[in-house]
């Protein structure tokens, strides 16, 4: 460590023990944590000074930022996919780790908030207006679970068939929920059943290796990323053993501990709880992470919840577009960088290089650009294009909660496409709020990512992080209200210097389960 460095450290150690009474005990635990130090400065920076909003310039739209494709085009995209992959390392990487208590949170109110002794479940529904609670109820025997929950409760009570309505439904619910029974909110959504087929019972682990063996497939093997939380490793695991498919290679990750981030009470003083920091972990964005550790050459990223009973061989098809795409984008970045690489570069070809990144790439030179002298603008124009590549299909807004595709303008009054969340964004200024709303597309998380440079090296992801574009969440703990940071989205401001496509995909293509009764709808249910 060079001497500059370590008075830096020495400062920053000084200015905690002054300021935050940090002791010999919290320095250990950051470094047991492998959190340095200037960690700890910037996220007290950004609780002291705010995290900038987003500036949105409009919303992306059809041929404004979104691309739109004819069949044919489509149909050769896919083809070029197809008669390329061979020379490509392929992987599908689905972050799994999240429990799904909010799939079944509507199930758990009801069993805080029912009182059995006074009120009928109707009685209930209609007091609450509570239209998921009927709606489960009614569709209660088309679950995939049903069966299962079902035999369970008669082996514990022998008459259960005998027992009124009510009580049935409140004892099915009780039982999906009880930690001792089926306990399906404290698991994670990929291990629960998701599809009925006539022989078995799927979850959505299964459905996602189905896909890959559909797209992400490379001379005959398919690989497969998840991340999960450690202690469910033996379940997804166990799954995985019971598949058919044959040359599926499946790996795992845990989030870095040294991801979490601090927590803060409303006066921006650390969080200590029996003399330990307070430690969060820091969201989504800390799986670029993860993803850099990946070493494939195309990735396809998927969220978990996001998978279909009835269309899987639509959904592989666009997925081959989205990446033939990304190839025909690569392979021009890569060839002009190339071309810009040799000893002499005439104007027409920065001329054209110029307008496929303006136009290609959606993104607009510097207002300098022009008095550059040609060496810098050589350098800027690979520095544009020396970068990984996303192509992120997008379906139109049906009001789903989430981000979508924006034009935004930064800091620098650079303009560029970025997928954006409400939380990045000033909900007070009526401009802003405006622009969001008018969004016609949604961010289904359907990305296909090229992680390595012309060189066939991997990019760092890290370098290409916005780290000004996380954001600040308002918790509780034990009856005490903090403040915490989550780290940029891992779509959001961790690719937020990603060369960024969108393209249009079709609504069916994004089937998720957010809450549990998502499974009653068409793409869940058998034909």
């Amino acid at each position: 460590m060079g001497i500059f460095r370590m008075e830096e450290n020495l400062k920053i150690k000084n200015s905690l023990i002054e300021n935050q009474s940090l002791t010999d005990i919290h320095f250990k635990q950051l470094e047991n944590f492998g959190i340095n130090l200037n960690k700890i400065a910037f996220e007290l920076q950004l609780f002291n000074t705010g995290i900038p909003k987003a500036v949105l310039e409009s919303a992306a739209t059809k041929n404004d930022g979104i691309l739109i494709f004819s069949l044919e085009e489509m149909d050769r995209l896919a083809i070029k996919f197809d008669t390329s992959k061979s020379n490509f390392s392929l992987e599908k990487f689905v972050p799994a780790s999240g429990a799904a208590s909010r799939m079944f949170k509507f199930l758990s109110e009801f069993l805080l908030e029912f009182n059995r002794e006074h009120e009928s479940i109707n009685a209930y529904i209609n007091r609450k207006n509570d239209t998921s609670l009927s709606a489960f109820i009614i569709g209660m025997d088309k679950f995939p679970f049903f069966k299962s929950v079902h035999n369970r409760l008669k082996e514990k009570y022998p008459d259960f068939d005998s027992w009124k309505r009510d009580d049935k439904n409140y004892f099915f619910i009780k039982f999906l929920l009880d930690k001792t029974e089926f306990d399906y909110a404290n698991k994670p959504k990929g291990i629960l059943p998701f599809h009925v087929y006539p022989n078995k019972i799927e979850t959505a682990i299964e459905e996602h290796l189905k896909e890959a063996s559909l797209y992400a497939q490379s001379n005959g093997i398919s690989k497969i990323h998840f991340t999960i939380s450690g202690e469910h490793q033996n379940n997804f695991e166990e799954i995985v053993s019971q598949s058919e498919l044959k040359n599926i290679q499946v790996t795992y990750s845990e989030q870095h501990k040294n991801t979490d981030t601090i927590a803060v009470d409303y006066h921006n003083n650390l969080l200590k709880e029996n003399n330990q920091l307070v430690f969060r972990p820091g969201g989504h964005g800390a799986l670029i992470y993860n993803l850099n550790e990946i070493d494939s050459d195309i990735v396809f990223i998927k969220n978990i919840d996001n998978v279909s009973h009835n269309n899987l061989s639509e959904i592989a098809f666009y997925k081959k577009v989205l990446a033939g795409y990304l190839l025909e984008i690569q392979n021009t970045i890569f060839s002009n960088l190339e071309k810009l690489n040799n000893d002499f570069v005439d104007d027409n070809l920065l001329n054209k290089i110029q307008i496929f990144i303006e136009n290609k790439l959606n993104v607009s030179l510097s207002k300098e650009f022009k008095n550059y002298k040609k060496e810098s603008q050589i350098e800027y124009i690979k520095s544009i294009l020396d970068r990984p590549i996303r192509v992120c299909g997008m379906v139109k807004n049906e009001n789903e909660p989430g981000g979508g595709p924006f034009w935004i303008r930064d800091y620098e009054g650079n303009k560029s496409l970025q997928i954006v969340e409400s939380s990045q964004i000033d909900i007070l200024n009526e401009n802003q709020l405006r622009i969001f709303k008018s969004a016609t597309h949604f961010n289904p998380v359907d990305i296909v990512c090229g992680l390595k440079n012309c060189k066939n090296e991997k990019f760092n992801l890290l370098d290409f992080i916005d780290n000004n574009s996380g954001f600040i969440v308002e918790k509780s703990k034990n009856g005490i209200n903090y403040k915490a940071y989550e780290l940029p989205g891992l779509w959001n401001g961790a690719m937020a210097k990603w060369i960024t496509i969108f393209v249009e995909v079709p609504l069916s293509t994004f089937n998720p389960v957010k809450t549990v009764n998502d499974l009653l709808k068409t793409n869940h249910q058998p034909f």
